[in-house]
């Protein structure tokens, strides 16, 4: 079974910058055609006018996607563009650090509707586009083959690890990991897949800073790594790869973990990233 993305075509969220970017820089490396989407449009402007003279074809997308009816522009545009959908990774998210004995309540919804809502909302109308199409091709061509659609989450061990200072965080996450499951019950019978990708420490743009802020941050989080170091976010973008493949064709309703053992010793004392 392939793991090649040739002539497929992925939306994927919060590509502007940091893990985002990477795996749709990954994608278009791949031989995808990737839609970026990103709520920063100048930076996410100024990564695109770079990344068109890589192989495969982009376009890019900017917008609030917590709007459904700027949901509904993506997805035109991605039909104008390249005449399909076929993958969606959900990798816009927020981590705001809230106090459980004193919470900020807006920081919390923040993380809610950034986390949760907004992808479960673009979750929901690219299915229903997946299906709209493999329905037309049926009419002019015959039934598609297998598979006709990957929705790719990102969640994090904090879903299922006790991490106090990252209350709206965790809550958030727990609740992508469950939408993935139910989401992926719900759109087996369309033959769309729906997984997620559970990370621990990835050199991210967040932690980058926080690591430029405070070194000793790095050897606390790789003391609590049992491989020892922190993730390359390539290393990230390669697992959504293969969730978005055909390789993973039997694949749905999986929470894969990739934080380097960490989860096996639970530190709860280690940094949040």
């Amino acid at each position: 079974m392939s793991f090649s993305l040739t002539g497929k075509t992925a939306i994927v969220t919060g590509s502007a910058a940091g893990i985002g970017l990477s795996i749709a820089r990954h994608f278009l490396a791949k031989g995808a055609n990737v839609m970026f989407a990103d709520v920063d449009e100048v930076r996410l402007e100024n990564e695109c006018s770079v990344e068109a003279r890589a192989e495969g074809a982009l376009r890019y997308f900017g917008g609030d996607l917590r709007e459904k009816l700027t949901i509904n522009n993506l997805l035109s545009a991605t039909i104008d563009a390249f005449d399909r959908v076929d993958i969606l990774v959900n990798a816009s998210r927020k981590m705001v650090p809230s106090d459980p004995l004193n919470p900020d309540e807006d920081a919390v919804e923040q993380m809610w509707q950034q986390n949760l809502l907004t992808s479960l909302r673009l979750s929901q109308m690219t299915a229903k586009r997946m299906i709209l199409q493999a329905e037309k091709q049926a009419e002019t061509s015959g039934e598609p083959d297998g598979v006709i659609g990957s929705i790719i989450n990102l969640s994090s061990i904090a879903a299922r690890h006790t991490q106090p200072q990252l209350l709206g965080y965790s809550i958030s996450c727990a609740a992508v990991e469950q939408m993935t499951r139910s989401l992926s019950v719900a759109l087996a019978p369309h033959r769309i897949r729906v997984n997620a990708v559970s990370f621990g420490s990835v050199l991210s743009d967040s932690l980058q800073a926080a690591i430029k802020e405070n070194p000793d941050y790095r050897d606390a989080i790789t003391a609590a790594t049992p491989l020892g170091r922190i993730a390359a976010a390539d290393e990230l973008a390669e697992t959504v790869q293969y969730l978005a493949s055909d390789a993973s064709a039997f694949m749905t309703g999986q929470i894969i973990t990739l934080d380097g053992g960490r989860g096996l010793i639970d530190a709860v004392n280690a940094p949040a990233h």
